[in-house]
């Protein structure tokens, strides 16, 4: 495949989203080259789902794939078992080998709906860092300074505050950037919270008398909550496995400060378009007819234009006009088992804290009467419930 030189497109990637690029003239002239880069990006599997904060990333990846240079994703399925220390106030537990298996078994998969995987080179970081003998760790750390490692702000932070900071947590940006080497980056992206970890495989590659990688980080994306970063832990995410209909309503339940964010990071729309809907929403426009567009667009990249629409159909239907969704789904239940245990196997809440953060929003109501739950320990009963916004469940219990 022919390396595509367009200096808009090319433009438009270093600029859309980004927060750092370094460095920049470099990565433009390395660009504009025509030499085929290879462009590395990689994900812990640390939970089950990739959500579309991931996506911002993989859909990066994939504009530098269409240009037609190498896509190297990497699943950290080694550095997994270490934890990233990044943005952390404490150590993090470390997961079991078996953990990470069952995180990452449908990671393909996920990325797949972004990125044309027939063409990414997949490769998991075990595959060399499990072998690294103790002589060579110790060799590569003696590159690395405590100092550069307590710039790290949560490293920092937790060193003057007196916080327990774990020896084996310091391996963390060392392995990552040890990726770099491994696999030969010219270019590694990620979220702007990556940076350290990231100017740290720089730094080894220059150690190591390599071309150092040139970097590309990108605006964190919040949850729908609109403060804290898109965690599957906070609850706050939304899946790229998301039926569309769930994945429709979540977007329509962001806060409206993180419309524009959401059309810039999530979706194709053109730049001078979502400007224009900016300048409606300053206008005084109903933030609510932006995020119709905005849940149809990224409805749309994940399931196709057709399901977008019927996801859109169902949501004005049942939300616009106050009507009780048809197919609900129905379970049966043992009349002793716990409400929480049946959302959790049906995957409508994503843990026990998230159905705890729900009861505390009042968002947990049995529709028949309106009662809304308030017992953390409420016994399934017969009936529908609604949780949240946007989600259903019929029980029957027996």
């Amino acid at each position: 495949m022919k390396i595509n030189t367009d200096p808009k497109i090319i433009d438009e990637i270093l600029t859309r989203g980004v927060e750092n690029a370094i460095v920049l003239e470099s990565l433009r002239a390395k660009l504009l080259s025509g030499k085929r880069l290879r462009v590395k990006f990689g994900i812990d599997p640390t939970s089950s789902d990739l959500h579309i904060g991931h996506g911002v990333a993989l859909r990066k990846l994939r504009a530098f794939q269409d240009l037609g240079h190498t896509a190297v994703l990497i699943i950290g399925d080694f550095t997994a078992m270490i934890g990233d220390p990044t943005g952390k106030s404490k150590t993090r537990p470390i997961l079991s080998e078996k953990d990470i298996k069952i995180n990452m078994k449908d990671y393909i998969k996920q990325a797949s709906l972004i990125l044309d995987i027939k063409k990414v080179e997949v490769v998991y970081n075990s595959k060399w860092l499990k072998k690294l003998p103790f002589s060579e760790i110790y060799r590569l750390s003696g590159l690395i300074s405590v100092n550069q490692m307590l710039q790290g702000n949560y490293f920092g932070n937790r060193f003057k505050e007196g916080q327990h900071i774990s020896m084996h947590e310091f391996f963390y940006p060392l392995m990552q950037a040890y990726d770099s080497v491994e696999v030969k980056a010219d270019i590694e992206i990620g979220g702007s919270d990556q940076l350290f970890n990231i100017l740290t495989g720089r730094n080894l590659m220059e150690k190591l008398k390599l071309e150092p990688q040139d970097i590309m980080t990108f605006s964190i994306l919040e949850g729908t909550g609109g403060k804290e970063k898109m965690s599957k832990s906070l609850g706050n995410y939304i899946s790229l496995k998301d039926d569309p209909s769930s994945m429709f309503g979540k977007v329509m339940s962001i806060n409206d400060s993180l419309i524009i964010k959401y059309f810039t990071l999530c979706t194709n729309k053109k730049i001078i378009e979502i400007e224009e809907i900016e300048k409606k929403l300053n206008d005084g426009e109903n933030p609510r007819n932006a995020k119709v567009v905005l849940a149809e667009e990224i409805v749309s990249l994940y399931h196709g234009i057709n399901s977008a629409k019927k996801a859109k159909e169902h949501f004005e239907a049942t939300f616009s006009k106050k009507e009780i969704p048809e197919n609900i789904p129905e379970v049966t239940a043992l009349a002793n088992e716990l409400l929480s245990e049946i959302l959790l196997k049906q995957n409508i809440i994503s843990s026990k804290s998230d159905f705890a953060r729900l009861i505390k929003e009042g968002a947990v109501t049995e529709l028949e009467g309106g009662r809304k739950i308030t017992d953390l320990k409420e016994s399934a009963k017969s009936g529908t419930y609604k949780i949240g916004k946007h989600r259903f469940i019929k029980i029957v219990a027996r």
